[in-house]
């Protein structure tokens, strides 16, 4: 049995009102942030060891990947108990000792909850396998007889996310529904169990002290009547383009109704944010509206060209689907599902997100660098991922041995190289694991990454790290960045953006040539510094006027 312990007191700074609507949010992949034990996985342990940095970096919350008991086949977004820590990242103990030091530090704790599906390990879903067809516990996921003569067929033709067909058949031949991998068989939100279970899973995390919940597949609980057949010979390309039987259904809003009801009982702000693919701005802010979440997540913005013209578009899209329902705006470069933005931006435009190559280093990094800068001066909370403020790339030559994606060993589906994205960060020293701990890293760690640890970077006024400190501090000492839900638009050169916020001018030049422009004020930060009156290539620089 698990232990309930006791909710930490809520943060002693930046609690000011609202304040998820222009926080900075850091993200953690626990096994990849900090080894606190010295067996090569990061824990909870080497997460709250860090913390400090984090504050010093002048984030606001902390959002930590899965860290739930867990069998990992897809690195913890298969939940065996979602009370309970995995012993490879701690105990219960260490996530009360975690959340008390972040809120002792001023900062915030979101955790990962994970309520689409559940691990095949799961108590529900084990006994639901040993009581056989007709078992009421069957009930609680979507298990289906087969279609053909003798059941030998999927029950639809829905396909996983990580490729094949999206449903597997047991022994005594019925059929369960899995939207992922096999060993995460999808919950059936009509049940009332299910209901249940997670809000009192809510008030467990919310009793302990966590901020708020980042809600994984936000968009997939509820499966449109009858699991219909969609006919398509591509479903994988529709993802995001259309709505689809088992994602962005309305009855998902109806749950998070029922959520925020809940947090809104506990005192501090506590918050929800949806991960939700939805095919437009607009549907995704229906997940927002005053009675649900505070947040949803901008993929729209992450999948972004390094392009004027795209930008605007989707900057403006954003901020006008998310005003009627008065919910700020996210902005997002990179997280644990995609290919880093340094890397991302180092190749020509439209390749997607999950890359093999590693381009063109030094442009991916300029381009990286005014991305942050443009990021950081738009209205709304930003989404930082751990790492990306050191400049890391994706790691594109890992060994296939040593891949763990669980969608790199399936035939279709995503693209399998996450891992790339996932190696743990360089703290110090000059050999691998820097400072990641002392027994190793359990993804390899390049040569190359000895100049990008913290300790590197810390006091080079040069660095990525220092930029995205004095970023920070910026963002803070002048409330026009960050607040608000609006920009106003200045005349530029093709290929160049720029606005004023109040006092405050960003001017970012996405072309890769100088380009001259009148000097709207005095320099405050610049990615590369102008020189008279020419924006370098590639860059953002912040005015104050």
């Amino acid at each position: 049995m698990t232990q309930h312990l006791a909710a930490p007191a809520a943060p002693t700074t930046g609690t000011h009102t609202g304040w998820w609507r222009d926080a900075v949010i850091y993200q953690v992949y626990p096994r990849s942030f900090a080894d606190g034990n010295g067996d090569g996985m990061g824990d909870l342990e080497g997460v709250r060891s860090r913390l400090p940095y984090l504050k010093e970096l002048g984030v606001d919350a902390v959002w930590l990947s899965p860290f739930y008991a867990s069998p990992q086949a897809d690195a913890g977004y298969d939940v065996a108990d979602y009370r309970a820590i995995d012993p490879m990242f701690g105990t219960l103990h260490d996530a009360d000792a975690m959340i008390r030091e972040a809120h002792a530090l001023g900062l915030r704790i979101i955790v990962d909850l994970v309520p689409n599906h559940c691990s095949d390990r799961h108590d529900w879903f084990r006994q639901a396998l040993r009581e056989g067809s007709g078992s009421r516990l069957r009930e609680r996921f979507h298990f289906r007889p087969g279609k053909g003569e003798n059941g030998e067929l999927p029950p639809n033709d829905w396909e996983s996310i990580f490729g094949g067909p999206a449903w597997t058949r047991v022994a005594d031949g019925e059929w369960y529904l899995h939207l992922f991998a096999p060993e995460q068989p999808d919950f059936n939100w009509e049940h009332p169990a299910v209901q249940d279970e997670f809000r009192s899973i809510l008030r467990f995390w919310l009793d302990l002290g966590a901020d708020g919940f980042r809600v994984d597949v936000a968009h997939g609980l509820v499966k449109a009547p009858g699991l219909p057949d969609i006919g398509a010979k591509d479903q994988l390309k529709l993802l995001g383009n259309d709505v689809m039987p088992f994602f962005d259904q309305d009855g998902v809003h109806e749950i998070y109704r029922s959520w925020r009801r809940i947090l809104d009982e506990y005192e501090g702000e506590r918050v929800l944010v949806a991960e939700a693919w939805t095919p437009t701005v607009e549907r995704t802010a229906r997940y927002v509206r005053p009675d649900e979440m505070h947040q949803a997540f901008n993929f729209q913005y992450l999948t972004a060209d390094w392009d004027a013209a795209s930008l605007r578009e989707v900057i403006d899209g954003s901020l006008a689907a998310m005003r009627p329902v008065g919910a700020p705006t996210t902005w997002v470069l990179s997280n644990h599902d995609v290919t880093r933005h340094v890397t991302r931006f180092a190749n020509p435009a439209g390749l997607g997100t999950q890359l093999r190559e590693q381009g063109d280093p030094e442009l991916g990094l300029r381009r990286a660098r005014a991305a942050t800068l443009l990021m950081l001066a738009l209205p709304g909370s930003a989404y930082v991922y751990q790492g990306e403020e050191l400049g890391l790339p994706d790691v594109t030559d890992l060994p296939d041995e040593v891949r763990q994606d669980p969608s790199f060993f399936r035939a279709a589906g995503q693209d399998g190289f996450r891992d790339g994205c996932r190696v743990p960060i360089p703290w110090s020293g000059t050999e691998a694991p820097y400072g990641f701990g002392t027994g190793g890293s359990w993804l390899p760690q390049p040569a190359s990454w000895a100049g990008l640890s913290v300790a590197a970077q810390t006091g080079d006024p040069d660095s990525t790290l220092e930029l995205y400190r004095a970023a920070l501090r910026l963002r803070r000492a002048h409330p026009e960045l960050g607040a608000g839900d609006a920009v106003e638009w200045l005349d530029a050169p093709e290929g160049v953006l720029a606005f004023r916020r109040g006092g405050f001018v960003c001017t970012a030049n996405t072309t890769g040539t100088p380009v001259r422009i009148p000097a709207p004020g005095t320099v405050l930060l610049a990615s590369t510094p102008p020189t008279d009156g020419t924006l370098a290539a590639d860059s953002t620089v912040w005015w104050q006027v």
